[in-house]
């Protein structure tokens, strides 16, 4: 594997798709029909839901309803304000017997609200795309004060989560093979951890072959497996 070359590569992907949902104008309620479990998007930090369209489009073709949460923004905020916000859009969105879909601090929104007893019993499981569980060694303390601050691996919040382990089993964690912003991975234990062969932090989530793999994830969340 050749770490420069999945650096460049990944940087690449954010270079253009980046810009290209900030410019995109899809409604949120474009792809909020269809016959199989209802899917709820939670992006990753400074993403806003349409960063993640190429998966959502993918698994909306495959049969799955899904659901963004716009108020999450650019999703910069503390993890407790985000976890409100979408505590709140679940609730007015009405969707029952969903699986969030995750990708990276999305992840650890995801579990505060498999946590929380006002949403858990909405919520089927969560299926996470290379997501800190266990924080990441690139959270210096230079960013303690900044959005960055959450991944510190001792820090209040990954600490905070790692102690919740009866929602763990209701986890799929699927992580790339080596991950430039994740270095420590995404295992989480107690969870259903997938490695992917494909490296990278942001290309897994435009991957056909990683929907397809969200897909059926989602599925056997949803069969209560």
């Amino acid at each position: 594997m050749n770490r420069l070359a999945t650096v460049v590569r990944d940087c690449a992907h954010v270079g253009w798709r980046w810009p290209a949902s900030a410019l995109d104008r899809t409604e949120p309620d474009a792809l909020a029909h269809g016959p199989l479990t209802p899917v709820v998007l939670l992006p990753g930090i400074w993403e806003s839901w349409r960063y993640l369209l190429p998966l959502a489009r993918r698994l909306h073709a495959l049969g799955h309803p899904v659901h963004p949460l716009p108020s999450l923004g650019w999703n910069g905020r503390p993890l407790a304000e985000s976890r409100e916000r979408a505590r709140a859009e679940l609730d007015a969105l009405g969707v029952e017997g969903a699986v969030l879909v995750a990708h990276s601090k999305g992840g650890l929104i995801g579990k505060t609200l498999l946590t929380d007893p006002t949403t858990a019993d909405q919520l089927r499981g969560l299926v996470a795309v290379c997501s800190p569980f266990g924080g990441s060694k690139l959270s210096w303390p230079v960013f303690t004060r900044t959005p960055l601050g959450l991944f510190a691996p001792g820090g209040e919040a990954i600490l905070s989560l790692a102690a919740e382990t009866l929602v763990d089993a209701r986890i799929v964690s699927i992580g790339s093979a080596w991950d430039e912003m994740i270095p420590e991975g995404s295992v989480l234990a107690g969870a259903r951890n997938i490695t992917l062969a494909q490296a990278g932090h942001f290309r897994p989530v435009a991957d056909a072959g990683v929907a397809r793999l969200v897909h059926e994830q989602v599925e056997w969340l949803a069969a209560g497996r």
